[in-house]
């Protein structure tokens, strides 16, 4: 028993002090999981032998990882992207395999146990790819997108594999007695066996359509948090074991059951549940594949190994390259899409000691794979540090440096920035019929507008020709909703002092931005957050009891006691931008605007009208009538009808 919490103790030492330190020098978890377990195991002995045992359970974060997956999709969704993923994953699982044989084939190896290598490394790292996605922000992105679609056509694909490569036998089965004891289909025909299979799956999704619904219902009837994450485990491993005695990936059958609860009352339940066993065994995971790596073996092979990661990881990116091409990636989405699933993954280690227990290859070269395999996951982490700090502003440089658009119409309004700010201005402008003049220096949201048949044109609107020729000299208004402050405001200077007769709206980051364009000479300048904040804290008064004419009552209140004290703020400002020791001023001026503007609120604001103010906008539907009639009860005598 003190071995088992040494060695706990071991790893989670390791996780607090190395992720944290990756983190900070910008390296990411998933690298400072990995060399976290390289210190503890290889480097400094401090796990031994029950490394590998520690990692089959630990793959159970895997599991959990693609359960939650799950529980973001539907049938829908997974019918939307069916292009991409049969496409995208299909062609790179189909074309990666031939490639991966072909190259094994050269090196005289028989073509079993080449084809079998083809689909071992065909397999990319579903843990680190998603981790690295999420950590990253780039799951939202077209190559990210991409990225996913294949890993989850690769997951699914694990079963035909696994039903494939005990075709590829070349010497007798290694039976593990103890695992044919736990099987479900060993030892059935091939209909028997299907329709087993058919069965297990068949029995998760009506499990999860109806049983689910009873069991989370009654659990959650007891009022007891810890029962709930009881039950929601038990669901997941029990599933996870059917897969396994059938034959199947136990990630594979979480992944259907998640989609199955993707539209349950209690999906969002089961998220804050799952997740952080999911996030502490994916780390524990990565660990083990670093303390697992043998450094005796890659030492002695070291050219060997490296060069067949090497090998395979360039492989796989330029079949990648290949199809990014042909999905029309382009830009830095092809090379995160290419990048991203070049390495192998954590099924490669299922799929290796399966390939073994069928007498495909022999363990020296399972040892000599695995090795291949845990390096280019730890190589992976890298890739990504490539793209951020390389690749991705080598290509948004060279994007941005391209030559501006030819500009072939003018109109009365232009309008820099047709970010989700611009587009709305422009939008609007449109459907009353003022032509608009849109300009933005991203050209890939220049790209996307005119997908949808929206007409921008590229170039960096602080360059004079481009507002010449955009008609700065005859427009009447130039709305300025660039993503710059600096830029911004050096654009509204000088369209103020070379072009006084052009009316200016600006949109404004925050209150220091707000003063800068008023300085720079702006006519009407914007907080791009504060209307759409206002309307949301009128609506929360609302839903807590106030009445709706009450609540725009105070909307209006407040932002007359902002445009009140809008000099005064705006004075200091320029004071405390001259000088920094006057900074007190501001922070007093800050404070009595808040207290004025807590007095307001407490004042009835009839505002000249006579009638009562259940007498204008009815209450919306599940208005609390209790805490109404306490409203009506609190209003002066000389309002109530």
């Amino acid at each position: 028993m003190t071995g088992i919490f040494l060695q706990a103790f071991v790893y989670l030492l390791a996780a607090v002090l190395a992720v944290p330190l990756a983190k900070r020098l910008g390296l990411g978890s998933v690298l400072g999981y990995l060399v976290a377990g390289v210190a503890i195991g290889p480097l400094l002995g401090l796990v031994g032998q029950e490394t590998q045992s520690i990692q089959h359970f630990a793959e159970f974060g895997v599991v959990l990882m693609l359960f939650l997956v799950g529980l973001e999709l539907d049938a829908k969704q997974l019918w939307q992207m069916r292009q991409r993923l049969l496409g995208l994953g299909g062609l790179q699982v189909l074309l990666t395999t031939g490639a991966v044989a072909g190259l094994a084939l050269i090196l005289n190896q028989p073509w079993q146990i080449a084809l079998a290598l083809g689909m071992i490394f065909a397999m990319s790292s579903t843990a680190i790819v998603l981790q690295s996605f999420n950590e990253k922000g780039l799951a939202k992105t077209e190559g990210g997108r991409g990225g996913f679609s294949v890993l989850l056509f690769q997951d699914i694909a694990v079963i035909p594999i696994l039903a494939i490569l005990p075709l590829l036998a070349l010497g007798a089965p290694q039976v593990d007695a103890s695992h044919e004891d736990m099987s479900l289909v060993a030892g059935l025909p091939g209909w028997a066996n299907a329709l087993v299979v058919l069965g297990a799956i068949a029995a998760v999704v009506f499990g999860g359509r109806f049983l689910t619904r009873l069991l989370f219902g009654y659990v959650a009837r007891s009022g007891l948090r810890e029962v709930f994450t009881a039950a929601a485990l038990m669901m997941v491993i029990g599933i996870a074991a059917l897969m396994s005695l059938v034959g199947l990936s136990p990630a594979l059958g979480t992944f259907l059951a998640g989609v199955v609860l993707a539209s349950s009352e209690f999906r969002h339940e089961l998220e804050s549940t799952i997740e952080p066993f999911k996030g502490l065994l994916l780390g524990l995971f990565f660990i083990t594949v670093g303390a697992g790596i043998d450094f005796e073996m890659l030492l002695s092979q070291f050219a060997l190994v490296l060069g067949l990661a090497l090998g395979v990881m360039v492989i796989k990116a330029l079949v990648l390259l290949l199809l990014a091409k042909t999905f029309r990636l382009s830009g830095s989405d092809k090379w995160l899409f290419a990048l991203s699933l070049a390495q192998a993954g954590e099924f490669g280690f299922v799929l290796l000691g399966y390939s073994q227990q069928q007498g495909i290859f022999g363990s020296e070269l399972g040892g000599l794979l695995s090795m291949v395999v845990a390096l280019s996951m730890f190589l992976t982490p890298g890739l990504f540090i490539l793209y951020e700090r390389v690749i991705l502003p080598r290509v948004t440089r060279s994007t941005n440096e391209r030559e501006a658009d030819t500009i072939d119409e003018q109109g009365p309004v232009i309008i820099a920035g047709i970010g989700r700010f611009g587009q709305i201005v422009n939008r609007l402008l449109r459907a009353n019929g003022v032509k608009t003049v849109v300009l933005d220096r991203e050209y890939a949201q220049v790209e996307r507008l005119r997908e949808i048949e929206m007409k921008s044109f590229f170039g960096d609107v602080s360059n004079p020709e481009l507002l010449h020729t955009a008609g700065i000299e005859s427009a009447k208004m130039l709305v300025v909703a660039i993503d710059d402050v600096e830029g911004a405001t050096a654009l509204v200077r000088h369209v103020r002092q070379h072009y006084p007769q052009v009316a200016i709206l600006a949109r404004a980051f925050d209150r220091g931005h707000f003063y800068a364009l008023t300085e720079a000479g702006a006519d009407w300048v914007v907080s791009e957050s504060f209307y759409s904040a206002l309307n949301m804290g009128g609506e929360a008064l609302i839903r807590l009891g106030i009445h709706p004419f009450a609540a725009e009552q105070r909307k209006t209140a407040m932002v007359e006691r902002e445009k009140a004290h809008a000099s005064e703020l705006y004075e200091a400002w320029l004071e405390v931008r001259d000088n920094l020791d006057r900074r007190e001023r501001y922070l007093k001026l800050f404070i009595k605007l808040e207290a004025a503007l807590k007095e307001d609120m407490g004042k009835d604001r009839m505002d000249g009208h006579s009638r009562s103010l259940s007498g204008w906008t009815p209450p919306p539907k599940g208005y609390d009538k209790e805490l109404a009639s306490q409203e009506e009860s609190m209003r002066p005598q000389a309002v109530k009808e």
